[in-house]
C-alpha cells in the first residue's frame, strides 16, 4: 500500500501535522511539495481568519484560517484548478485547500477549514463561478493550534500579529 505525503508544520503556536492526496488531487499536492521541499514557506505566516462576526457582508459564512503567502517574486505559476466534484475530496473539518481568486489562480497560499464547509465545494454558493477551492489533505492533529489561530487577536480577518510559520517539512 502506497502511503501518502505527510508536513508538518512548525508555529510560533504549536505544529500541525496533514496528510495529503495525491492520488486525488495531484496537481495541487505536487504544487504544495514544490513550495515544502524548496522551503518557500519557511518564514511565511497564517495572517488570516475569517470567523462567523468578521464576514458583514457575505451571504455565506464559513471559518478558516489562512496562511502560505510567499512573496511574489518567489512564487511558481498558479495552477490548473482541481475541483471538488471530480478529486471526490470535501471542505469538512480540518480539510486543507488551496486559496484563489479565481478557478486557475492558485499559488502558494493554503487554507484550514474549522468545520464542513459545503459551499467551498464545487457548486457552492462562497464563490460566483462556483467552481470552488481546491482540497488536497486532511489535518492528522494539531486541530487545537488551528483553533488557537483561529480565535488570536484580529482586525478584520487580518490577525494582528500573524502567526509565523518557522517550517514546512515533508515527514519521512
Amino acid at each position: 500500500m502506497v502511503q501518502n505525503p505527510v508536513v508538518l508544520i512548525k508555529t510560533k503556536v504549536g505544529d500541525i501535522k496533514v496528510e495529503l492526496y495525491p492520488d486525488k488531487a495531484p496537481i495541487t499536492v505536487a504544487n504544495f511539495l514544490k513550495y515544502v521541499e524548496n522551503k518557500l514557506y519557511d518564514g511565511t505566516s497564517f495572517f488570516r481568519t475569517v470567523t462567523m462576526d468578521n464576514q458583514p457582508t457575505s451571504p455565506v459564512k464559513i471559518e478558516v484560517i489562512q496562511g502560505g503567502q510567499v512573496v511574489k517574486e518567489k512564487e511558481y505559476p498558479p495552477i490548473e484548478h482541481e475541483i471538488t466534484e471530480k478529486s471526490g475530496l470535501k471542505h469538512k473539518y480540518g480539510t486543507i485547500s488551496m486559496s484563489r481568486t479565481k478557478p486557475g489562480s492558485a499559488t502558494s497560499s493554503f487554507f484550514f477549514c474549522l468545520r464542513d464547509e459545503p459551499e467551498l465545494d464545487y457548486g457552492g454558493k462562497r464563490n460566483a463561478d462556483s467552481q470552488g477551492f481546491s482540497a488536497f489533505g486532511m489535518v492528522l492533529s494539531g486541530m487545537d493550534v488551528i483553533k488557537k489561530i483561529h480565535q488570536s487577536p484580529k482586525e478584520a480577518q487580518r490577525l494582528v500579529p500573524v502567526i509565523d510559520i518557522v517550517s514546512v517539512t515533508l515527514v519521512k
